[in-house]
């Protein structure tokens, strides 16, 4: 098909936000920076989200949450397919003309306006699945909000593309904070649950904006002909894992809004997303800066096998004492960051807590397959863990919403070994290297749990100071014995040697 001298003059005056030659010199570098960029934007998401989750839980009712809460999933399930893994294809396609990327746009735009019709259609029938007519409105306005992220996806997709991980971090916190205060001056105004809706459409409108104006680049036409079906299929194997992922991580909102209603959902959702704020922190950055490197690696097994070791004992050295401390103080925590209204959910975030002391580090099972090239093997790995989570869940509902959160934890380290064994197969990892990794912070979380657990049983106080005080105690505690291992000293003494980017490349340098 003949290209006009137009569509010619598109490419040439878009070449240089789509070619990533000059990027490949300092590719570890830009990786690195990356990664602390990332790290950087995700801690000043978590403490917004932090500020808004104490903010709104005292302005609105559990209900109000639970209503969401109804309606999120099916919203977001039905939003798998607005992107099709077209921006994806955007980033890892290594040549990509302007033509493509502007068709890749008009699709994602249509799709868009398909799924909000069919949101829009589907709210009679959420009504009645539900049984609560205030989900009719809802419906129809977090189904239109899909319009919002596909005229912005392809932006986006340009600046990872070009390695924008600081523009990147800064569209990302300065949209979730217009969310943020268009939330919490809503409930403030008494919108009630509404204010639940302004927060994904403010932060919405706010990146589809800034992405515009970030990446600077304005879609041409669309046309035929311009090498559409090896990105299609590529997005293709995508949104099928993407899919999966997403109905084992909210098939339990749907059984509990379904069997048990609003309220004692809202108390299972907002603990289980406090519980996950932190842990997300600490494990994202780390898999986004291990990601690249671990490919690096992989015609060089010692190695691979030596950094995803240190790597995993990092992350357990963070993650493990965390979540032994959120599983004793849970309901100081709750009582402190959500109010005396939310002590229902003391016992779900307790045994999330518990299922949470392994599961941040097993997250890094599929970071293994897709670095080892196993993409088939990570699709087919996501599919059975779904299955058993939604029979972990339907198993728990009729004890309550700790039943289910309690089989979710048991699910979780009965197919703890089994998974290791498949996921590490024709890796350069083995099972028992993953076991000995752990088994330091895991046993000096413990020992540092033991020590506050003594401390709660002592001197029985509800006070504010009191229980900082135990948190600093269970915090030098661990840091005590954990001193003792040489990986965590000399780690320490990288991140110290220079601030802050050069501090995460020695870092690298050393688990390398």
């Amino acid at each position: 098909m003949a290209t006009s001298s137009k569509d010619s003059f598109g490419d040439r005056k878009y070449a240089h936000l789509l070619d990533t030659d000059h990027l490949r010199s300092d590719l570890k570098g830009r990786s690195v920076r990356g990664g602390m960029a990332t790290m950087a934007g995700q801690g000043a998401k978590f403490l917004l989200n932090v500020g808004s989750t104490m903010a709104l839980a005292r302005l609105l009712a559990p209900a109000d949450f639970g209503l969401i809460a109804m309606v999120a999933p099916i919203t977001g399930f039905i939003g798998m397919f607005q992107d099709l893994g077209l921006s994806m294809a955007t980033i890892q396609r290594k040549r990509i003309t302007h033509e493509q990327v502007s068709g890749l746009f008009w699709i994602n735009v249509a799709a868009s306006l398909i799924l909000s019709a069919l949101c829009i259609a589907l709210a009679p029938a959420i009504v009645w699945f539900y049984g609560d007519p205030r989900l009719y409105g809802v419906s129809i306005a977090m189904g239109s909000l899909f319009v919002l992220s596909g005229l912005a996806s392809q932006h986006i997709a340009i600046l990872r593309r070009q390695m924008r991980f600081s523009t990147l971090a800064l569209l990302e916190i300065s949209s979730f904070a217009a969310g943020v205060v268009s939330a919490v001056a809503a409930a403030a105004m008494g919108l009630g649950y509404w204010s639940l809706v302004f927060m994904p459409a403010g932060a919405g409108l706010v990146k589809m904006l800034a992405a515009w104006r970030c990446s600077r680049w304005v879609p041409g036409l669309f046309r035929r002909g311009v090498g559409f079906r090896s990105l299609l299929a590529f997005g293709g194997g995508i949104t099928g894992f993407n899919v999966v992922n997403h109905l084992s991580r909210n098939a339990d909102n749907i059984l509990i809004g379904k069997f048990l209603g609003a309220g004692p959902l809202g108390l299972y959702s907002r603990a289980y997303q406090l519980f996950m704020l932190p842990i997300g922190q600490i494990r994202d950055p780390m898999n986004a800066v291990a990601m690249p490197v671990l490919s690096s690696l992989l015609d060089q097994p010692k190695r691979y096998s030596k950094y995803y070791c240190r790597m995993i004992e990092i992350l357990a050295s963070l993650a493990m004492p965390l979540t032994v401390y959120c599983a004793i103080e849970a309901d100081f925590l709750i009582r402190l960051l959500l109010g005396s209204q939310w002590m229902g959910a003391v016992a779900v975030f307790r045994i999330l807590a518990i299922a949470g002391l392994i599961q941040c580090i097993a997250s890094t099972r599929g970071l293994v397959l897709l670095s080892s090239g196993y993409s088939g093997r990570y699709f087919w790995w996501g599919l059975f863990n779904a299955i058993l989570c939604v029979g972990a869940f339907a198993a728990g509902l009729p004890f309550g919403i700790e039943g289910v959160a309690a089989c979710y934890a048991a699910a979780n380290y009965l197919i703890l070994v089994p998974s290791l064994y498949y996921c590490f197969y024709k890796t350069p990892l083995s099972v028992s290297a993953f076991f000995r990794a752990l088994a330091p912070p895991l046993l000096n979380s413990a020992l540092a749990g033991l020590l506050l657990f003594a401390l709660r049983l002592v001197w029985r106080s509800d006070g504010v100071v009191s229980h900082l005080a135990f948190g600093v105690l269970f915090a030098f505690a661990y840091g005590a014995l954990s001193w003792r291992r040489p990986l965590v000293r000399e780690t320490c003494a990288a991140a110290f040697r220079s601030v802050p980017i050069d501090s995460i490349k020695n870092i690298a340098a050393y688990v390398a």
